[in-house]
């Protein structure tokens, strides 16, 4: 499994996201912003941080790059996508995901460790949250749709939900189910000195349910 990490101006956690991918898969490389040049690698992590800046509003720029157009492509081919806090907020605003990220409901950011739960396994796992604007919302009628269809991938364990998500949900995943995007950063939970390394199975459940290249 080769990954592509995508690189922004002002992206953060790409350099973190590449050895997360490294030590989940088999190898990775940078794609910067303005390439579609995919070739040679079986899914992309569009990485955390501040994209642009965050102008706008987070992930409004980023979406419009040429990177996300090929990704969109590789998308709708089947090949697995992860989106990890602004990459989950590129997501949304590109339109592969449902739903939005609004500002957290305390009007803080928040940086801490939160134990969120896989809905189909109910296993839960520790991993860092950093984010000003993870708020999830989806209007009622979307969310049923979402639930039904079970696009919710990921919620956050009881009293972990900081930022108020809707129905405490932390990460959904695109009606193929290849697609994932959350807001929790899984690429900070892959070594043991971290205190955690359930991010990697983040990134393996990620490639399990893409078609390969």
């Amino acid at each position: 499994m080769i990954w592509g990490v995508l690189q922004f101006p002002g992206s953060c956690d790409e350099r973190d996201a590449l050895r997360a991918c490294e030590i989940a898969g088999e190898g990775a490389r940078l794609v910067w912003h303005e390439s579609r040049d995919l070739d040679g690698v079986d899914g992309i992590v569009i990485p955390g941080g501040f994209s642009y800046g965050d102008y706008l509003r987070a992930g409004a720029i980023a979406r419009f790059s040429p990177a996300m157009e090929a990704v969109a492509e590789a998308a709708a081919g089947g090949a697995p996508v992860l989106g990890i806090c602004n990459g989950f907020q590129v997501l949304c605003e590109a339109g592969l995901l449902p739903g939005a990220l609004l500002r957290n409901v305390e009007l803080r950011f928040i940086c801490r460790q939160a134990d969120i739960v896989e809905e189909r396994s109910g296993e839960t796992l520790s991993i860092p949250m950093k984010h000003g604007e993870g708020r999830y919302y989806a209007p009622d009628e979307l969310l049923e749709e979402m639930e039904a269809r079970g696009q919710v991938a990921y919620r956050y364990a009881e009293g972990h939900n900081s930022n108020g998500s809707v129905r405490d949900i932390a990460g959904v995943r695109n009606e193929a189910g290849n697609v994932l995007g959350l807001m929790p950063h899984p690429e900070h939970a892959v070594d043991p000195l971290t205190g955690s390394t359930d991010g990697i199975k983040v990134f393996e459940a990620a490639a399990a349910a893409g078609t390969l290249a």
